[in-house]
This record gives C-alpha cells, sequence and structure tokens, in this order.
C-alpha cells in the first residue's frame, strides 16, 4: 500500500469519526422523536425534517460557540454559575444536555444534588450547595438549585412558611456576596403550560426509556400546579436582583427553548475566541527490544454486534 492510498484511507477514517460524532448527537435527539414521525411520508413529515436540519445546524454553530466560551473561562480565569428551574418536565436536563455535551468535564460540571439528608436539614440552608461553587476557570451548571426552598419544599410542606420568609430575606444577599467574589451568577426559569405538562407526562408514562423520570414527587406537583403556579411567581418577585436577575425560557417547543437559552447564555459573555498554539502529534517512539504481550482470550468482550 503506498503513501497516496493511506492518507485517502486516513481521511476517509476522520470523516468516519466526525460522522460519529454527529451520530452522538443524533441519539440524544432520539428522545424527542416518535416512531410515527421518523416513518411519515408528505409534505407535513418534510417539514418537520427541515425543521430538524436547521435545528442541528443552529446548535452545532451554537455548541462550537459555546467551546470558544469554555475556552476564553479558562484563560481569563472566569467563576460561572448557571442556574436552571422550572417546572418537572420543563426541558432543563434536555438544555444541560447540549450545554455540556462538547465541553471539557473538568471546566463545566453539573450539579445536581438529591434531597438533604437529617444532617444537612440542621445545617445553614445554603451549607450544601457552597462547596459545588466554581474555581477561577470553571463554569458549574445547577440542575435545580437553593430554589428548592422556594419551589418544591414550600409547595410540598417541608419547610415552614417562616423558613421561607427567611431564605427570601437571605437568597438575594447570598447572591450579591457571590458577585462580589466575582463569581456570574445567571438563573434561567424554563416556564411551560399546563397542557404542555400533561403531554410530556403521559409520554414519560407511556415510554419505558423515561419512566424512570417520573417520581411520586412529580406526580402530586401535576396535582398542584396552581400551588407550584403561586410559588413561582412569588419566587421571581422577592428574588429578581440587579446583579442576577431571572431570564424566562419560553420552553413549549423544546428545540427552540434550547436554542435560544444557549444563544442568550452566550450572549451574556464578552469572549473572545482564545489563540491556541498548534498541535503537533510527535511521532511515537519504536524501540527493536519492544513486543507486544498477548491477551489472553478469556479477557475479550464477546463480539455479539
Amino acid at each position: 500500500m503506498n503513501d497516496k492510498t493511506d492518507h485517502g484511507e486516513l481521511l476517509q477514517r476522520l470523516q468516519n469519526e466526525l460522522i460519529d460524532s454527529f451520530d452522538e448527537e443524533l441519539e440524544v435527539e432520539f428522545e424527542d422523536r416518535s416512531q410515527f414521525d421518523l416513518d411519515a411520508d408528505g409534505p407535513q413529515a418534510d417539514a418537520r425534517r427541515n425543521e430538524r436540519r436547521a435545528y442541528f445546524r443552529q446548535l452545532f454553530r451554537l455548541q462550537g460557540e459555546l467551546v470558544k466560551l469554555q475556552d476564553w473561562v479558562v484563560a481569563t480565569r472566569q467563576k460561572v454559575v448557571v442556574v436552571f428551574e422550572g417546572r418537572d418536565a420543563a426541558g432543563k436536563g434536555g438544555v444541560i444536555k447540549r450545554i455540556t455535551q462538547r465541553l471539557n468535564p473538568r471546566v463545566c460540571r453539573v450539579v445536581a444534588l438529591p434531597a438533604p439528608n437529617d444532617r444537612e436539614r440542621t445545617q445553614w440552608y445554603f451549607q450544601r450547595y457552597v462547596p459545588h461553587l466554581p474555581a477561577a476557570g470553571e463554569i458549574v451548571l445547577f440542575d435545580r438549585s437553593w430554589y428548592n426552598r422556594a419551589g418544591v419544599e414550600r409547595v410540598m410542606g417541608f419547610c415552614g412558611d417562616d423558613d421561607v420568609e427567611e431564605f427570601f430575606r437571605s437568597v438575594p444577599e447570598f447572591e450579591r456576596m457571590l458577585t462580589r467574589s466575582g463569581i456570574k451568577v445567571l438563573k434561567y426559569w424554563f416556564s411551560i403550560t399546563d397542557e404542555e405538562q400533561h403531554l410530556r407526562f403521559l409520554s414519560r408514562m407511556h415510554d419505558p426509556l423515561k419512566q424512570w423520570k417520573l417520581s411520586p414527587m412529580d406526580l402530586e406537583s401535576r396535582r398542584r400546579w396552581e400551588a407550584y403556579t403561586k410559588a413561582k411567581e412569588a419566587m421571581l418577585d422577592r428574588t429578581h436582583i440587579p446583579e442576577a436577575p431571572w431570564w424566562v425560557v419560553e420552553a413549549d417547543d423544546k428545540k427552540r427553548a434550547r436554542l435560544n437559552c444557549i444563544a442568550h447564555l452566550l450572549g451574556q459573555f464578552s469572549y473572545r475566541e482564545v489563540d491556541h498554539p498548534p498541535v503537533v502529534l510527535p511521532p511515537r517512539e519504536r524501540h527493536p527490544d519492544y513486543s507486544r504481550r498477548p491477551v489472553p482470550p478469556e479477557m475479550f468482550v464477546r463480539e455479539i454486534h
């Protein structure tokens, strides 16, 4: 085999690797599609396919900008906190997946804390969140946050009225302390209608791959829709401060919500593309006395695919 053939095969393999990376995005996106949509024909199906193509073009472009933002955050030692809140099934997890998909998990990490244990319930309310705040050069995405107190804890009766009132007094000062320490705080509320949440809950109930997403707490939250609405309105009213304002994302359309949120997130920073020195792949050292030891056959994973 000559050098020209080797070069051609290398280019083909690189192209296949690029296609595989796009396939990963399609796998993530598959959960939003129905079999009927995949198999359908006609003008409406063609329109949906064209919309998906446009969506992916924009998503890949925005993810490229997120990589530039990540590099800038590291180079300039920024500290960033992004809070994602919203009703159950509002799409918080979906946008977080798309934000983190192309980023370095050592730079951009997700925090999704479970319910507090007995010890944590006796601590200062914000104490269990503080260890997860970013150091220089880090982005932290909170999939739900200290705002649990203003939402699920309040509505479900896990805390008293005095606890809620103290939270509303404390959280503006807590977030002002964060911003004074150099942390950029962004807060997004994903807003969906009553009808859309009902539809998404039904989808999860009838999809074996999504049923794990429905907890008894989620089902109870559906019943208490109006109580959650009142709690959300009070939260936005009392914690929308200039240092850390709330941004509301219309999320009935998942794809548009993701693109709009990511575009807005990028717009909150005066980032620039960071110059990197050219990467040069060094030649592998080869030693005549080296021989690769064979792996015992019983150690290999059975190839059934």
